[in-house]
């Protein structure tokens, strides 16, 4: 009996084969190194551009909040402080905005709602931020100077202690109101997100929720996020990501002034807006350098957030093995 060779084993067929994936597998490497490549080469390029801040004031530079190009002294701490407080407020408000949204698309919302509502919200993410930046100059500043900010003034400002995070008169722009701008603009990022891996949850693990006399929040509360947990947290941080590092909305609305407050109501300014309002006017090497020492301090804080959530990402998949 003779044994003829099969088509895989083929010397004819098996050496293109071979050749194709050798050159598949070099390009995803090449295209892998390339992306380090630039990473690496934009972080070089921060720190060598920051050097002459950084070897003038040294890590008082950090911790200064004193900006005054006219005697040549800088300091990282007012926009450090204002890029933490909007991000955080945007968290804040933002967070239990977008899963309330992927909740009602994926466990209320009727069908023929669905998919248009869905597309509604993926919409808003194609927005260009400078639009946002220009209605919430022209029209969400002035709503919140008329009527949120007064309230809270009259309202929580006599609170001790929380009282000063809502004092002094209603400005319209300010801190808060850059919040809830980025608030508003990652909203569509986490919500849309949370819904996709809600949607991976089986049915029938609702299905057997559900038989068990379980509500809808204790569907979503028991079942859903224990299985969606890790997604969730990732498209949480990815919020906080874009949040971060956004420029133009926050230019318009936050007042860009250097100075730390106690009160939300008051302008600021951030790390991303002062590179955005200063950097083609910068005159001199260590006023340039300053701003670029921005820049790098950004860089540091979102490498550190994002490389935080990755590592909370991996305990979290280690856990549900587990």
């Amino acid at each position: 009996m003779v044994d003829i060779p099969s088509s895989d084993s083929s010397p004819r067929l098996r050496g293109p084969q071979h050749l194709f994936d050798g050159l598949f597998r070099g390009a995803t490497l090449f295209f892998g190194l390339f992306i380090l490549l630039i990473l690496g080469g934009v972080a070089v390029s921060l720190v060598v551009g920051s050097s002459t801040a950084f070897s003038k004031f040294g890590f008082a530079f950090l911790v200064t909040d004193t900006w005054n190009p006219a005697t040549d002294k800088f300091g990282a701490l007012v926009p450090i402080y204002g890029t933490l407080v909007t991000s955080v407020i945007a968290m804040v408000v933002g967070v239990p905005l977008s899963f309330g949204v992927a909740v009602f698309i994926t466990e209320l919302c009727p069908p023929l709602l669905k998919r248009p509502l869905s597309i509604a919200i993926e919409l808003l993410a194609g927005i260009p931020s400078i639009i946002y930046g220009i209605w919430g100059l022209f029209v969400f500043a002035p709503f919140l100077q008329a009527t949120v900010q007064p309230f809270l003034i009259h309202t929580l400002g006599a609170v001790p202690v929380l009282g000063a995070l809502f004092a002094g008169p209603p400005f319209g722009i300010g801190i808060l109101t850059a919040g809830l701008i980025l608030a508003i603009m990652v909203l569509p990022f986490i919500s849309s997100i949370m819904r996709d891996v809600f949607e991976t949850v089986p049915p029938m693990l609702r299905e057997s929720a559900y038989g068990l006399g379980c509500t809808t929040w204790e569907v979503v509360w028991r079942v859903v996020l224990p299985y969606t947990k890790v997604g969730v947290v990732g498209g949480i941080m990815l919020g906080l990501g874009r949040a971060m590092g956004e420029t133009m909305a926050v230019t318009f609305v936050i007042g860009n002034a250097h100075r730390i407050t106690t009160s939300l109501l008051a302008p600021g300014t951030t790390i991303s807006s002062a590179l955005a309002n200063e950097f083609t006017e910068a005159s001199g090497d260590t006023y340039q350098s300053s701003l670029i020492a921005l820049g790098l301090i950004l860089f540091i804080i979102t490498f550190i957030v994002l490389a935080a959530a990755k590592y909370m990402l991996i305990r979290m998949q280690r856990q549900a093995g587990s």
